[in-house]
This record gives structure tokens, C-alpha cells and sequence, in this order.
């Protein structure tokens, strides 16, 4: 990472010894710039070089500083394009060709914000492309020193039925909203990383206010240091995987993948679920998982895609003796291709030689296990999509150890260190005008779950200053309900975090997706992000379209006590309140011992009444306070959840 950015910057200083003129990754074919607004072009060139730039019938020039920088700002201009753009100067012609304006938003955050269409494909069978919605991936860099001026590569993407699948599921289903409604192109950023607290986003000048967060941000600053570190961790890595190759019996004189293997000795399991009975007899190493399945005569032959729903950690696919494709992690849903002539009438087998690095491995539950057959490839054009044949391959397997290992500790993720992510993917970006904001993140802090709020109150400011645009939106996306449900009300820091983003509300010109009754309990990357995408346009028609409408579901405002019951009033519900599913189910309540029980409750107009009878003496209610509170089924007329609360801070 640090090679590649110096040589950014040799290269950059080369070119203007040149005499030439140079743009950012972002300036550049296809780009879109904001509609409406002034907007900045800017580059570098000769010090005190004349530069000119030609867009429609517009004329602009500036000369560059003493070190070579330059900035036009262009006349707000309305949506609409293509259109080329001419920078020159006397020595150099750049032609910037299919450029549009419309709005510009930047996706930000951590997994579920970069999470690509591919990777939702199982649940929309159909996405269609739209070249006029477009996509500039920052890449994936961290960089501790300083804010840098540029990317180290990026380039302007349109969606097509091949591009579009790379491109940021939230965002792209926010975008078609956005443009079904409005009618005008959209460029999307998409800057997020995987696994990235809060506090990588922020600026170093505003992280000082977090003595301990600045202090480790600093550390970093050494690239000895890190270099070190990441050496550590590859070595690490290399030996433990390199190890357990080599003692993995399965790799023994007749592979374990290889059909008709004798399998006398091997012992019975069913899946989805753990191969070790408790987490005090965690197994990590080489497991290795056999299955004899039949084929009818007419499927023999035919491709077909292998759904083996999410395992942990990592995994290597065999089917009749042959590799058809491995996932290295335990995030993505595993989908591989069996290929034509493969698959035989009769007895087939497939083998899964899994990895389990740390914890506990499993094969996740409550996903699809099985192959489909007829619509192995999903449809990104409107063509007839063919009913599946599926064959279901969970249930009785068997299994045997090929190598245990005691447990490989992880990398140390510099890349999620604070500042290192302002500095490399946004510090960039601020002489670009955007629309605003749409931003998924919050898993990451939720171990310092009661700090969210001032930290991304921070983010949320420190962007602003810096870009210069005033408040412009912010519309964020709270956490999902994730993890096993409990029987009983229950602390969660999933709860204080959710409360943590309902409370940075207060901060103007923000607003807040709810998606409670949309996650997976058993993956914290859940497929359905139309809705997410559909919910975020409703709060952009709101807050950057000044559109009057009802974009949130009910929001707690305050309670009465009477005749011991609670009676709660919401904003937001001026239209009613509605219970999903029947009577309404997550409220719970407590008196002065501060010891919750589940709650009867019901609507009154657009009120909540609450209340157990062995309660005498309410005192506070909890609505939907748990990881994953499952039966959350409080709506507002349009539709919408209500917002996960606590009447006290207890």
C-alpha cells in the first residue's frame, strides 16, 4: 500500500517536471457532476500555468499557484448531458467525454454499504441496468501520515447489465429510486470498507478530542512499524495454512475428494450447524464433509448452481471427484457452478473440505443447502425467467477430521486504525460538489456502543467543515436485527447503538433509516437491500428534495402513567398506527427495580398503551430493545417500523 501511493506521487511530480497538466481519478470520462450547483475542476500543472477549460458554451480559465494547483469553479448547470469537457493549456489538450449532471451522492460506511449487487443476486433475480446511474469505486487504501490529494487509481463506471453487478447494492437501489422519481442521472461513490469503526472516518484535527483514539492514530503514523506488523501477520498466516496443508490427511495418497472413497470410518452429522457440540470442544483445523446424492435422468448432464448457503470459516467445493470453487471467509453466501456433464444420472457426491480458523465452525442454519437446476444464471435483462428444479442437499452427512490446529489469531486490520480511511478514501474527495450523503455503518463500534453517538455527531460535523458545502444531508441507515432471539427481555449494546444513531437525530439536516424488520438473524450482512435502498430515497424526497412527505416510521416523543399502565405518543404517526401480524408484540415493562417483563399492549389512535398486570407501579418501557427483536410489528400508516426506544436511560 505505502509502494503504490509513493509511486502516485513520483509519478504526479514527473509529470509536472513535464510541463504537462494532470487531473484527479475523479475528473474524468463519464463523470457525473451535481446538478444545480457551482461545482469545482480541479488539477495540477506548471506553477503559474495558464489553464482553460471549455464545457457547453461556457468559458473558463485560471492559472496554477506556485506549486502547481489550480481550481475552476464551473455555473451551476442543470441536469441533463452528455457533454464533453476540454482542459488545456499551452502545451496540453485533455477531452473529457460523456459527462452528465445530476445528483452525486457518496455511500459510505462499512460492509453492508460496499456489499455489491452479486452478492444479492439469490434474492433479486432481475436488476436492471441504467447507464445513466454511475459509479466511481474509491479504492481500498488507509494512508496515517496526511490527507492525500488523489486516489491511487478509480475510474467512472455506468451500470450495464456486466458493470452493474460491481456496483454498491444500497446505493444502486437508492439510485433507482432516486432516478424513477426524479428522472435525472445519479453518480454514486461508493467509499466504504468492510469492518470500519467510526473513528477510521474521521479527520486527525477533530480526533483530539479522543485522547485515546488520537494516541493510537499517531502510533500508526510509523511505517516501520506497520510493516512490521503486516510481516508478522502474513508469516503468521502462511505458516498456520502452510501447516495444516501438509498434516491434512485428506490430502493423503487418495484424496478425500475422490469418488468412491471409502467412507466406512467416517462418522455421521447433520447440516447446517456445528460440527462440535459446545464451544468448549471447538475443533478448529480441516473438517472434511461428504454426501451422496441422486440425480435424475433428465438433469444429468445440465449445469447447475450449488447453493451451500454460508460456512465458517473457509471452504473448497468438490462434486463427483472434481473442484468447482472455494470461498475464502465466512461472510459471502457460497454459490458455485456445477458445469455441463459433471453431474450424472444416479448417485452423485459432493465433498466440502472446510477451514475453521477460530470459534466455532459451522455450516450456518436457516440457510438453502441444495443445487438448482434451469436458472443457474440470473437474469440483468428482461428475458423469461425459467421455473428452478431444486434437489436438497441438507440433512445426514458424513464427516471426518483431517488435520486439527489450535486456533489462528486474526490479522491486526491496520486498515481500520483511525484517521487512516479520512485521509486515503475521503480527504480526496472534498473539492467535489455532492448532493449528500447516504451512510451504513455502526457494527464495528458496537463494543463502545454508548460513544456512538458523540463520535458520529463528530463525523457527521467534521465532514461538513471540511467540504465546505454546509449542512448538506446525511441520511444514515440503522443497524439491523441480527442474532438469535431471546425468550426473555434482555441488555443488548445492538440496542445502545441503535439508540446511540436515534439520538444523533438532533444534528440539523440528518435523517434515519429504520430496517429492524429486515435483517437475518443469522447474517449480519442481510440480502434485502431494495427496501434499505427504497427507505433512503424516502428520507432524501424529505430532507434534500423538500419533498412533504412521511419518510419515518413512529418515533417515541413521551409517556403518561395512568391507572398503571404507560401510555406512549409518537411523532410521526399522524396518520395512525398500525400492528403487523396481529396483536403487538416486543414491548417490554418494569417498575421501580428496573427488572423488565414482556408487556401487553395496544393501539389507541396514534398512542400506545402499555401494561402487565403484575406490575402495579409502571415505571419505564422498552420497545424492540434486543439484538434482534424479532417480532417488532409496530408501523405507521405508511408502512414504515417504528423506531426501537426506551423510555429511560436504565
Amino acid at each position: 500500500m505505502k509502494r503504490n501511493i509513493i509511486t502516485v506521487f513520483l509519478l504526479l511530480a514527473c509529470f509536472l517536471c513535464n510541463a504537462k497538466i494532470i487531473l484527479p481519478k475523479l475528473v474524468s470520462d463519464g463523470m457525473v457532476l451535481q446538478r444545480d450547483m457551482p461545482v469545482n475542476v480541479w488539477g495540477w500543472a506548471d506553477s503559474e500555468q495558464k489553464v482553460e477549460l471549455f464545457l457547453d458554451s461556457d468559458h473558463y480559465q485560471t492559472e496554477a499557484d506556485e506549486n502547481g494547483n489550480w481550481k475552476i469553479q464551473l455555473h451551476a448547470h442543470s441536469a441533463g448531458g452528455s457533454y464533453n469537457m476540454i482542459i488545456k493549456t499551452n502545451d496540453t489538450t485533455i477531452t473529457l467525454n460523456d459527462i452528465l449532471f445530476g445528483d452525486v451522492w457518496v455511500c459510505s460506511g462499512q460492509s453492508n454499504m460496499e456489499l455489491p449487487v452479486h452478492r444479492v443476486l439469490s434474492l433479486y433475480k432481475y436488476i436492471a441496468a441504467n447507464p445513466n446511474i454511475r459509479q466511481f469505486l474509491v479504492p481500498q487504501t488507509y494512508n496515517f501520515i496526511s490527507p492525500q490529494n488523489d486516489f491511487i487509481s478509480g475510474q467512472w463506471v455506468k451500470a450495464t447489465p456486466e458493470t452493474v453487478m460491481d456496483f454498491t447494492a444500497v446505493g444502486y437501489f437508492f439510485a433507482t429510486e432516486l432516478y424513477q422519481k426524479h428522472n435525472v442521472p445519479v453518480g454514486l461513490i461508493n467509499n466504504a470498507l468492510g469492518g470500519s469503526p467510526v473513528e477510521a472516518w474521521i479527520s486527525e484535527d477533530s480526533l483530539k478530542q479522543y485522547p485515546a483514539l488520537y494516541q493510537e492514530a499517531v502510533k500508526y503514523k510509523n511505517q516501520s512499524m506497520i510493516d512490521s506488523i503486516i510481516a508478522a501477520d502474513k508469516i503468521r498466516d502462511d505458516t498456520w495454512h502452510g501447516e495444516l496443508y501438509k498434516e491434512d490427511k485428506g490430502y493423503d495418497t487418495v484424496p478425500w475428494y475422490s469418488e468412491n472413497l471409502d467412507t466406512k470410518d467416517w462418522s455421521k452429522i447433520n447440516i447446517p450447524g456445528y460440527w462440535d457440540k459446545s464451544d468448549h470442544q471447538t475443533v478448529n483445523g480441516a473438517i472434511w464433509f461428504r454426501k451422496t446424492f441422486n440425480i435424475p435422468s433428465e438433469l444429468a448432464g445440465k449445469p447447475a448452481l450449488l447453493l451451500s448457503g454460508a460456512i465458517v470459516d473457509a471452504d473448497d467445493v468438490y462434486v463427483n471427484g472434481k473442484w468447482v470453487g472455494n470461498t475464502t471467509y465466512m461472510y459471502p453466501p457460497r454459490r458455485y457452478n456445477v458445469p455441463e456433464n459433471l453431474l450424472k444420472s444416479g448417485n452423485n457426491e459432493i465433498t466440502i473440505r472446510v477451514v475453521s480458523r477460530i470459534g466455532r465452525g459451522c455450516f450456518v442454519e436457516d440457510k438453502y443447502y441444495g443445487l438448482e437446476f434451469d436458472n443457474n444464471d440470473y437474469s440483468v435483462s428482461d428475458k423469461v425467467i425459467k421455473p428452478i428444479v431444486r434437489i436438497n442437499l441438507s440433512g445426514e452427512w458424513l464427516y471426518k477430521i483431517g488435520a486439527k490446529k489450535e486456533a489462528l489469531q486474526p490479522e491486526t486490520f491496520i486498515r481500520w486504525k483511525p484517521v487512516g480511511l479520512y485521509n486515503a478514501k475521503l480527504a480526496p474527495l472534498l473539492n467535489y460538489t455532492v448532493k449528500g450523503v447516504i451512510w451504513y455503518q455502526g457494527e464495528s463500534n458496537v463494543v463502545r456502543a454508548s460513544n456512538y453517538q458523540k463520535e458520529f455527531t463528530t463525523l457527521i460535523n467534521d465532514w461538513r467543515s471540511k467540504w465546505k458545502q454546509g449542512d448538506f444531508p446525511f441520511l444514515y441507515v440503522q443497524l439491523s436485527n441480527y442474532m438469535k432471539a431471546y425468550d426473555k427481555p434482555s441488555e443488548s449494546d445492538w440496542a445502545v447503538l441503535r439508540e446511540s444513531q436515534t439520538n444523533t437525530l438532533s444534528v440539523p439536516n440528518t435523517a434515519m433509516v429504520v430496517t429492524i424488520d429486515i435483517g437475518e438473524w443469522n447474517d449480519i450482512h442481510p440480502l434485502n437491500k431494495k427496501d434499505v435502498g427504497k427507505r433512503l430515497a424516502l428520507a432524501a424526497e424529505k430532507i434534500a428534495y423538500n419533498q412533504d412527505i412521511e419518510y419515518s416510521g413512529p418515533v417515541y416523543k413521551s409517556m403518561e402513567i395512568k391507572n398503571g399502565k404507560i401510555i406512549l405518543s409518537f411523532t410521526n404517526a399522524d396518520n395512525g398506527l398500525t400492528a403487523k401480524g396481529g396483536e403487538l408484540k416486543e414491548f417490554a415493562i418494569a417498575g421501580a427495580d428496573g427488572k423488565f417483563v414482556w408487556a401487553k399492549a395496544k393501539i389507541e389512535g396514534n398512542k400506545v398503551v402499555v401494561w402487565n398486570d403484575t406490575v402495579n407501579i409502571p415505571v419505564s418501557v422498552r420497545y424492540a430493545w434486543a439484538d434482534n427483536p424479532q417480532y417488532a410489528n409496530l408501523y405507521n400508516a405508511e408502512g414504515l417500523p417504528a423506531v426501537p426506544f426506551r423510555t429511560a436511560n436504565h
